[in-house]
């Protein structure tokens, strides 16, 4: 993360604030059937907000009902064990128990009229029994850029190639406005925007129906748009689209590689696991200062070219930071535009996975955490030393040191 480029670790938060995805075809379908052939619950409202508790965190007005959309869909935050998620109504309420793959459908009838056919899913689909069983993998190749974006061709549509950074800190394909602008036919349907007579709207794009990565391909994909991304991209992507598999980021190779089953041969890499937060990807990791240890959950942020980033309650509440090197004040701004006032201080080690590097350049947050909760984050000029796994069919992370292991953090970054 630049000094004017705060990683889109925001995106999750704009897709729920009204908290609301837009599903697949097929789950539309099959929740229509749904509806349609059962008698369900039903919990009434008379204001159209309503608050909820996924799991240990409250949001409280956080769901906007919509008599119009069939189902509404929430989509609960990842993970693999069992959890309640309860809506709450201005009246009334409903807890369900949230397992993966599972999906609940119920009504909320809004003034005593309108009913508002909602869904609460598990972030994880259910099991695919039709994939076959031979172990197959997809592979990327990528560039990684000198501001440590992991820059890879797409192609919109057999005609519009864009860079795209792959962000472990975002979920779903994401464009900017400036790329959907000048680099795609999305805003053919606009010809007075193209003129510039107009602003564009972006919320009457042009469909895509096909998007190309390398040799995988997305029908009918589900692309957001985004107000920023990592330094000379036009996009990115998470890791959601790979939901269910083994994903291994090698930069000795510069590929990006998408297995159905763990690689046989992890020789050098060390295990240990993967916690997700409010769906984002986080692991322990441990700061050396003299004698003293500082431990936290530190959420993966390859979108952002900073090393790494600590949370200032999670500073404030372990006293870090104070007699450490003071590098420099800076402003950082987040996906919403919204300024942070930073220090740049020199932590003497970090530790991850039982691998230690040392005289880190690391960015304290000066206000509130843009993500709503207490986690720092490891940048991509932190994470690109290792080669990884991430295996999102147990939740395990690898780590094995690359030919960038030795290269020295940047004290000007």
């Amino acid at each position: 993360m630049s000094a004017n480029n705060f990683a889109d670790i925001t995106q999750q938060k704009d897709n729920s604030k009204p908290m609301k995805y837009i599903t697949l075809l097929l789950l539309f379908i099959s929740a229509q059937a749904a509806f349609a052939q059962s008698k369900l619950p039903i919990i009434k409202a008379t204001s159209k907000s309503v608050s909820v508790r996924d799991g240990g965190y409250f949001d409280k007005d956080a769901w906007n009902l919509s008599p119009k959309a069939r189902p509404d869909v929430f989509i609960a935050d990842r993970t693999h064990e069992t959890k309640w998620v309860t809506f709450y109504t201005d009246i009334d309420s409903i807890k369900v128990k949230v397992k993966p793959g599972t999906r609940f459908n119920f009504v909320i009838v809004l003034n005593g009229k309108d009913s508002c056919y909602t869904q609460i899913a598990s972030a994880i689909p259910p099991e695919d029994k039709t994939e076959s069983t031979i172990a197959t993998n997809d592979t990327i190749p990528f560039t990684l850029t000198s501001y440590n974006a992991i820059a890879i061709k797409a192609v919109i549509n057999n005609t519009d190639t864009v860079l795209v950074d792959f962000d472990t800190s975002s979920f779903g394909f994401r464009l900017i406005k400036d790329a959907i602008l000048k680099k795609t036919r999305l805003l053919s349907n606009q010809p007075d925007a193209l003129a510039g007579k107009v602003a564009p709207n972006y919320n009457h794009l042009n469909k895509i129906f096909k998007l190309q990565v390398a040799g995988l391909v997305w029908n009918n994909p589900e692309v957001g748009v985004s107000a920023i991304t990592s330094h000379d991209m036009d996009g990115k992507f998470g890791y959601k689209p790979f939901e269910g598999k083994v994903i291994e980021l090698n930069y000795d190779k510069n590929l990006l590689i998408i297995h159905s089953e763990l690689p046989e041969d992890l020789n050098g890499y060390k295990k240990s696991k993967l916690i997700f937060k409010r769906s984002y990807m986080c692991a322990k990791a441990t700061f050396d200062v003299g004698e003293k240890k500082y431990t936290g959950d530190f959420l993966f942020d390859s979108g952002s070219d900073q090393a790494i980033i600590v949370d200032s309650a999670w500073a404030a509440k372990h006293n870090f930071s104070k007699d450490l090197k003071l590098i420099k004040s800076s402003i950082v701004r987040d996906a919403r535009g919204v300024k942070y006032e930073t220090r740049v201080v020199l932590a003497p080690s970090l530790t991850i996975s039982g691998f230690q590097l040392n005289n880190i350049p690391t960015l304290i947050l000066g206000g509130r955490n843009p993500v709503d909760f207490e986690v720092n984050y490891l940048g991509n000029a932190f994470l690109k030393h290792f080669n990884m796994i991430l295996d999102l069919k147990n939740d395990n992370l690898y780590l094995k040191p690359n030919k960038l292991m030795d290269l020295k953090f940047k004290q000007d970054s």
